[in-house]
């Protein structure tokens, strides 16, 4: 199984501002002193600068515009619904605020399958909305697919027996633990884990600072070295530069890139960047009007394709 796709699905945005109902546990969403038109035009532009520099670098990218009479603010964070496996299966997230609910569309499918894409089945959590219980898709999980591994931050986006239900579905270990962020001398759970990781080919970024628990943080070390990745570590400053929120993907030639904002290659120190530069290059965009209202970076913007494409 690849770890890295060279296919993204992308949701470009028609009503993006800040949400008002994943603000109550994603504290890293600010208010600007912007009318919502202006904010939703800045993210716009930074959306389409970004999809311009994927595709220069030879990623595929598929847009599928929103639509503004819905009302989805979070769209342009599509993967927190969707993931797709190869093969075949696609798997569809309870999602935490009802108004994100909105951002499964059909005509999301009806773009893989126009793109040559097959799905063979869909595999549905979204029952588990009405029993409170959310999991809200390669945002709480990240996936180590060529090891079959799977690992989730607990909180109130990422129930613990559902994500098990969803390991077992997919045939993957799981990976439980809890990070923290520092929110007014409180530690507070982080909203996604994907915020404070990312797994590559050969390496993970992390903020190891974030697992508060000993022993939740070795088993974390412990099974990533297990499957022979260099552990990047990043500080929790760096963490909320977005700096954890990466994804790796490759061009129609194979070579690789490590995605993410302006604001994380920012905060990276030298040494980091070695670190990551060893294994592939480093591609990055100003996505500061997308990070300060939508409280996500470049890696929650990528849906990414694993599906098979039969020929």
């Amino acid at each position: 199984m690849k770890q890295v796709t060279d296919t993204v699905l992308m949701v470009r945005p028609a009503a993006f501002r800040m949400n008002e109902q994943t603000a109550v546990n994603n504290y890293f969403q600010e208010d600007v002193s912007l009318k919502n038109d202006e904010i939703n035009l800045k993210a716009q532009q930074e959306f389409d600068t970004f999809v311009d520099k994927l595709k220069a670098a030879g990623v595929g990218v598929l847009v599928l515009q929103d639509k503004k009479e819905l009302d989805t603010p979070d769209s342009i964070f599509p993967n927190n619904w969707v993931s797709t496996h190869a093969n075949g299966d696609v798997a569809v997230y309870p999602m935490y605020a009802e108004n994100r609910r909105r951002e499964r569309r059909n005509e999301f499918f009806e773009l893989l399958e126009d793109s040559g894409f097959e799905i063979k089945n869909v595999v549905d959590y979204t029952e588990a909305e009405e029993e409170g219980v959310f999991l809200e898709g390669t945002g709480s999980i990240i996936l180590d697919r060529e090891n079959e591994k799977a690992y989730c931050a607990l909180s109130a986006r990422a129930d613990e027996d559902l994500f098990i239900e969803f390991c077992e579905d997919f045939g993957y270990l799981p990976v439980i633990f809890t990070a923290y962020q520092s929110v007014a001398s409180k530690r507070l759970p982080i909203y996604h884990t994907n915020v404070m990781m990312c797994i590559a080919e050969e390496f993970a970024v992390i903020c190891l600072e974030s697992i508060d628990d000993k022993k939740e943080r070795k088993l974390v070390i412990k099974q990533l070295k297990e499957s022979g990745k260099e552990v990047i570590a990043i500080s929790e400053k760096q963490m909320h530069q977005f700096a954890g929120n990466m994804l790796q993907v490759k061009n129609n030639a194979g070579k690789k890139y490590l995605v993410m904002s302006a604001s994380a290659h920012n905060a990276l120190k030298e040494n980091q960047v070695e670190a990551i530069t060893k294994y592939c290059d480093i591609l990055s965009s100003d996505l500061e009007t997308i990070e300060t209202c939508g409280g996500g970076s470049a890696r929650c913007m990528m849906a990414e394709i694993f599906l098979p494409k039969p020929n």
